[in-house]
């Protein structure tokens, strides 16, 4: 697959919004906070930190969610490492990574997104490394040989980028998934759930954050 950037404009008052997706890369409200409640808090992190912790994610986007979990490594002040691996299909310009992350000022964005303009895989800090895997995820993810203890599904919303949450994809994502291991999104669609109960996993709908009523999380038994 020829390698493809997201094509990105913006509106109310500076929020990423992806052409291909019409579809905003994080919440109108609170970006951090949202990426905080979902993504940190329904996998249980920063409190699970430690050893070597392995997270995927499905859509970079912006890079927000990777940012976001590597200052809350950083806080933790844990021993171990964080491998933190992506899988996106179009990925931003730095550019508009940098102008998308100068909304969140205390996370310091331009030292992430500095590292992040040369080639990867990266190391951001010492013990956190990051990878992105480019491309259509029902291509590139059967193919990945890892496994994580924690998944991050953010790729637009199921509706406007309905491939990505097909339930190929999602037993991918569960056979990556160690035991024990967790998931979070911020959908509660009522296919995505099945398929990942379908799949094996026990599945809970939450409260969600902000606008949205309700999200998903998930565990694999031990």
């Amino acid at each position: 697959m020829a390698d493809q950037r997201a094509d990105v404009e913006w509106r109310q008052g500076g929020i990423p919004v992806s052409r291909q997706f019409d579809d905003p890369y994080f919440s109108v409200d609170d970006g951090q906070a949202e990426t905080e409640h979902v993504f940190l808090a329904g996998n249980g992190l920063p409190g699970r930190f430690g050893g070597l912790f392995r997270i995927g994610e499905l859509g970079f986007g912006t890079g927000l969610n990777c940012l976001v979990t590597l200052r809350a490594w950083e806080a933790a002040g844990r021993p171990g490492a964080v491998m933190f691996t992506s899988f996106e299909a179009f990925p931003m310009v730095a550019e508009d990574m940098g102008r998308a992350l100068g909304a969140f000022p205390a996370l310091d964005g331009a030292s992430f997104v500095a590292v992040l303009a040369r080639p990867g895989p990266w190391e951001v800090v010492p013990g956190f490394r990051v990878e992105v895997v480019r491309g259509d995820v029902r291509e590139t993810l059967p193919l990945w040989g890892g496994r994580v203890e924690a998944w991050y599904l953010d790729g637009f919303a199921p509706a406007k980028n309905p491939e990505m949450w097909g339930e190929d994809v999602l037993w991918e994502v569960v056979a990556h998934l160690e035991p024990g291991g967790t998931l979070a999104t911020f959908t509660a669609a009522g296919h995505v759930r099945r398929a990942l109960a379908a799949a094996g996993l026990e599945v809970e709908r939450v409260a969600g954050y902000g606008r949205k009523r309700h999200m998903t999380v998930a565990r694999k038994s031990p």
